[in-house]
């Protein structure tokens, strides 16, 4: 290939000026495989984008490629092309593979920017469940639950709701997936257990936070019985109003109906069946709140989810089992339809658990002689979020740094994030104000080089505090 083509590192792209840099060479094919699954390394070329050029024979390509295949695991077979650009001799390396994690000399990278950063165990680990989270998914997993003790009327009126002939509860269970390599999974004990397999737990308060309980009520049930029960619990628990539709009396709940069982349905199907947490239901004075454990899935996030026609499913058998009876719909239509019944509807996540919030107008008019109004009631509730965010951010960030020092680049990619986003910047000086980081290099508190490390404090408050920040 001949031309003046300018060529830049990126995340997918690695720029070496000559081949006695062909071992840190392998360490970005490695970065970039386990982050993008494919790119380019090229030799003669440096970093700053200036060519180089270099000589090649047929000897310098064969060592290369025999380089590549003795260093990087599992195999890659890449296609390794002289090529030139401005009037000198390059190598371009295209490469591609999908069974991550790779391993270069034995360790294993992630590519974040145009750097290669080693990853720790625990993120191994993740990339290991990441990409076997099919295999591994809750509701797809074999159960110790027999067929007997399920409860083929449930599984018949199932099969009617959902439109298909019923022959026999063993055919009708493979038809809807339920079985495995001849094992019930997980789902099937969900939906269709003669015992209860689940627990709701509802409650309503006499104020606007949690210190005085009027009314606890727990729910045993399958996971179509406890959908019921919440919305029932809701719906006895506030303010019901009505209006005229022709000579009849229509009954108006304060908060739509449509809305608050959409967001049960959406509680049940994409929590996380791992976490021993229950469903909670919790009515306030000023709100209703439907807590789900869990959090949000797979890198989506409250701005996302708001856009609607997003489909994250964590539990993807659940998801389809209630599509078959027409509860959801397989074009992520769940948001929207919150939003368009309930255009004020919060959504937050805190601790793992994602909590969808419902204002009840009832609150302004019933305590508005004392100054109550819907803009302070907000006002309060995002203040106590914010602040139990803040905590649980800071306590996210005092784990990170709890095995190494790490950078604010570094902590940011521990908890998911790209860059910095404006929690973590916030956190890092507030946490050294309270003695529990301090920087690795002190005097230099603008170096690029600069990490933060646990103060003795730090350790203290993790270990001796339950993991709590003081």
């Amino acid at each position: 290939m001949k031309g003046s083509k300018v060529i830049r590192e990126s995340e997918t792209v690695e720029l070496k000026a000559s081949l006695a840099e062909l071992k840190v060479g392998l360490v970005s094919m490695c970065a970039i495989l386990n982050k993008h699954g494919a790119g380019e390394l090229w030799f003669g070329i440096k970093n700053n984008g200036a060519i180089q050029g270099l000589t090649v024979t047929d000897k310098t390509l064969r060592d290369l490629s025999q380089a590549v295949a003795a260093h990087i695991e599992p195999k890659v077979f890449p296609k390794i092309t002289q090529e030139t650009l401005s009037g000198k001799t390059c190598v371009k390396v295209s490469f591609s593979g999908k069974a991550v994690p790779y391993f270069a000399h034995g360790r294993a990278y992630m590519r974040v920017a145009d750097e290669d950063r080693q990853l720790t165990a625990r993120e191994l680990e993740s990339l290991i469940l990441h990409k076997n989270r099919e295999a591994l998914r809750w509701d797809n997993e074999p159960c110790a639950c027999a067929i007997k003790e399920l409860n083929s009327k449930k599984v018949r009126q199932f099969v009617k709701r959902a439109g298909l002939a019923w022959d026999t509860l063993a055919n009708a269970l493979t038809k809807l997936d339920l079985i495995r390599d001849g094992q019930l999974v997980n789902a099937a004990r969900l939906f269709f257990s003669k015992t209860p397999p689940m627990q709701l737990r509802c409650a309503v308060f006499g104020g606007t936070t949690s210190s005085h309980i009027i009314d606890r009520h727990d729910f045993d049930g399958d996971i179509l019985e406890l959908i019921e029960e919440a919305q029932k619990y809701i719906l006895k628990n506030i303010h019901i109003g009505m209006r005229l539709n022709g000579l009849y009396r229509e009954d108006v709940p304060e908060i739509s109906t449509a809305a608050l069982r959409e967001a049960v349905i959406n509680a049940f199907c994409h929590r996380d069946y791992r976490d021993p947490d229950y469903i909670h239901i919790a009515v306030f004075k000023d709100r209703v709140e439907i807590r789900s454990p869990g959090g949000l899935y797979d890198g989506l996030t409250i701005r996302k989810m708001r856009k609607g026609n997003v489909s994250k499913r964590r539990n993807p058998l659940i998801a389809e089992l209630f599509r078959r009876i027409q509860m959801v719909e397989a074009w992520g239509r769940g948001m929207p339809l919150i939003l368009e019944n309930e255009p004020d509807a919060k959504f937050w996540e805190i601790a793992k658990i994602f909590i969808a919030s419902f204002d009840r107008p009832s609150f302004v008019q019933e305590e508005g002689e004392v100054g109550d109004s819907t803009t302070q009631v907000e006002a309060q509730v995002e203040a106590q979020v914010e602040a139990q965010v803040e905590a649980q951010v800071e306590l996210r960030i005092l784990k990170a740094c709890s095995n190494e020092p790490l950078s604010s680049g570094e902590i940011a990619q521990v908890l998911g994030h790209r860059k910095l986003s404006g929690n973590i910047r916030k956190a890092l000086p507030s946490l050294r104000e309270k003695g529990l980081l301090e920087y690795t290099l002190p005097d230099k508190p603008h170096s690029r080089l600069q990490k933060y490390r646990l103060t003795e404090k730090g350790k203290r408050s993790l270990k001796g505090e339950g993991g709590s920040v003081k």
